[in-house]
């Protein structure tokens, strides 16, 4: 039984807008801007979002409105922030768990992360092609997210990394095992290891990113990009789901990650911590409103 219409005007949060449009049976899943804070993964961002990923795997990728029942042949996530897609975890949750020895409670936040990126790369793709619409920067868990989407669209002004090396530190939702499926474990490894922030340009080259289009172009290349993908849907749709089987994600390694992620969190250095401070002092001056 599909949602009714209530149920699908409850799925826009304050922080998740979903728009539905028939015409190219799209569903744009925008990530609003959180004022006052940095555009990272807060946990009620990423509540909103495993709520309306949940919604869409068990409607079987349909969407209700208006007593019409359509199909989702396409799923886009983007960002509403002109500058950030998103910089990932919430580093001053970091700092705070691993300051008063929390582990549980970072252990906690890191699994939901994984939950959220993992349902957006296994559960929607079964019936519908997932797009990540990068109009700005994409840093650690917001890259992770990025990559674990069919096909990444980014507008040339884009920028990419996990800096999370800086503080001593890793991605710790899948960055190596969804850069490995793209380029290979080697290349995937130098990428995270490296720190360096990259164009979407230089990804494009070496096959990370499926497309780079001008600033502010974004949603017209999105559209071209249905166009052309829905001449040969199925056929397309088959050669995804063959890569997905040949390519797979193991949930179970990558909550290893995340314990190894947590244990490497909580035996930080003090001047690993001191890193870590500043890039939240950082993020707070240059997200304030």
């Amino acid at each position: 039984m599909l949602s009714t219409d209530a149920n699908v005007v409850a799925l826009s949060t304050p922080l998740v807008e979903a728009d539905f449009d028939p015409a190219l049976s799209v569903l744009w899943i925008s990530m609003a801007i959180q004022r006052n804070r940095p555009q990272n993964f807060s946990q009620r961002l990423l509540q909103s979002l495993q709520g309306l990923i949940s919604h869409i795997s068990e409607n079987q990728s349909m969407w209700s409105d208006d007593d019409r029942d359509d199909p989702i042949h396409y799923a886009v996530l983007r960002s509403r922030h002109p500058d950030y897609f998103n910089v990932g975890g919430d580093l001053n949750h970091f700092l705070e768990c691993i300051r008063r020895g929390d582990s549980d409670s970072l252990r906690i936040y890191s699994v939901q992360c994984l939950d959220m990126m993992y349902q957006w790369a296994t559960a929607i793709t079964r019936q519908s092609t997932t797009i990540a619409l990068v109009q700005g920067r994409a840093l650690g868990g917001g890259f992770e997210t990025a990559l674990s989407a069919d096909y990444i669209v980014a507008e040339e002004h884009a920028e990419f990394g996990f800096p999370e090396i800086l503080f001593g530190l890793f991605p710790c939702t899948g960055g190596m095992s969804l850069l490995a499926r793209r380029i290979g474990v080697y290349e995937a490894e130098k990428i995270m290891r490296n720190g360096k922030i990259y164009s979407a340009n230089e990804l494009e080259e070496i096959g990370i990113i499926d497309r780079v289009c001008p600033s502010g172009a974004g949603e017209s290349a999105i559209g071209e990009f249905i166009v052309e993908h829905s001449k040969r849907r199925k056929a397309r749709q088959a050669l995804q789901h063959a890569k997905a089987r040949m390519t797979a994600l193991n949930y179970d390694e990558l909550n290893s990650v995340v314990n190894d992620w947590v244990a490497a969190a909580m035996c930080l250095t003090d001047n690993e911590l001191r890193v870590l401070e500043t890039l939240v002092k950082m993020q707070r001056s240059e997200f304030a409103h």
